[in-house]
């Protein structure tokens, strides 16, 4: 193997902030730099609801905000309550229906019902709030460090509890095995304990995408990946290719790493919210890459690639024992065939293809170029 040009450091560990700010890591710098924040979660949604349960929007009282809760639908009247309730009325759930006067009053006529629960922070700045500060830090550290969690509240605010998917006990109450199931199914519930209503959230670790290849479409592709919130990191032990002005705002190191990408892979490892796509072109870092890929839990994999090419590479990798059930999870002609030229529509098609497959469209069903 010719030996490529490698840094004189080792692989730094992954950063410990996540590239695409979650509104839970805004909701944690604005407190930090002493202001009050609201938090305003979807906590019920019926029929056509524009949002789904569990989508954040984070409120400061300098009036930023971050997240979403309906698309822009009741998003004022959201924050002009976020605003008293940080100011020290007490925590309240927002109910907007196409039946209730406050909804057409804010203009959700979409034929859904949508609950909103919001509610301050506790700081310095804010004693009043009901979320506690210390869980907010904890939220925002596990999802940094892609570790799952769910968080549960009571719906009257008195109660909040942060708990790990390792937190398993042979003899797990009510509250612990609902916890368990919102994380294998990957979605909100709720549950009555005690004459208590519970809103179960789970906290899966922020979507990445891991770009092997430091090539002109790996520049487009990076960006357009940080637009649609995937958390993109740039592989490539050329280091003539992954530099910092080629990708402006990524760290060496950290989200451009100069380590061959098995080794790379290794110590990043691959979850289940991770997308790993490889345009080298070159087998001595794609092969390697798409062994690694095989072996975990990544919801997408793409090779860019011609037929021919691909066609070489699945048997390059059933020869050392693949099975063709394991090479169908490999997209190759990597993205969807819209027709695309050059590099930015290259990227563009690889965009929508890794959305496809997140989302379950039809679409990612459908054969490449």
């Amino acid at each position: 193997m010719t030996a490529l040009p490698l840094p004189s450091s080792h692989l730094a560990p992954a950063s410990p902030r996540p590239q695409v700010m979650t509104p839970l890591d805004h909701a944690l710098s604005w407190i930090r730099a002493g202001q009050k924040v609201a938090l305003a979660t979807v906590v019920g949604t019926w029929g056509s609801s524009p949002r789904p349960a569990g989508s954040f929007m984070a409120i400061s009282e300098t009036g930023r905000v971050e997240g979403s809760v309906s698309g822009g639908c009741v998003e004022t009247d959201v924050i002009t309550t976020a605003q008293a309730i940080m100011d020290g009325t007490p925590a309240e759930i927002l109910s907007y229906g196409v039946s209730s006067k406050r909804a057409w009053d804010v203009g959700l006529a979409c034929g859904g019902k949508l609950d909103v629960l919001v509610e301050a922070i506790g700081s310095k700045a804010c004693p009043t709030g009901t979320f506690p500060f210390h869980l907010l830090e904890e939220a925002c550290i596990f999802q940094a460090s892609r570790k799952p969690a769910v968080l549960m509240r009571t719906l009257d605010t008195r109660q909040h509890r942060l708990m790990e998917t390792s937190c398993t006990t042979e003899k797990a109450d009510l509250l612990t095995n609902a916890a368990q199931e919102c994380l294998r199914h990957g979605r909100c519930s709720t549950l009555t304990e005690n004459g208590t209503d519970w809103f179960l959230q789970p906290l899966t670790p922020p979507p990445r995408l891991l770009i092997v290849g430091a090539v002109h479409i790996a520049q487009h592709l990076a960006q357009m990946a940080i637009m649609t919130g995937l958390s993109p990191l740039v592989i490539d032990p050329r280091t003539a290719l992954a530099t910092p002005e080629r990708f402006p705002g990524f760290i060496p190191g950290e989200t451009l790493i100069t380590e061959w990408p098995d080794e790379a892979l290794e110590a990043l490892g691959m979850d289940s919210m991770t997308a790993i796509v490889t345009l080298t072109h070159d087998a001595k870092l794609d092969d390697p890459t798409l062994e690694a890929a095989l072996r975990g839990s990544a919801f997408y994999i793409g090779a860019l690639g011609s037929r021919k090419t691909q066609a070489s590479r699945m048997k390059r990798l059933k020869e050392i024992g693949f099975s063709d059930q394991d090479l169908k999870r490999i997209h190759g002609p990597v993205g969807l065939a819209i027709g695309a030229v050059g590099a930015e529509e290259i990227a563009l098609s690889i965009l929508a293809e890794i959305v496809a497959v997140r989302r379950g469209s039809p679409l990612a069903e459908q054969p490449g170029w």
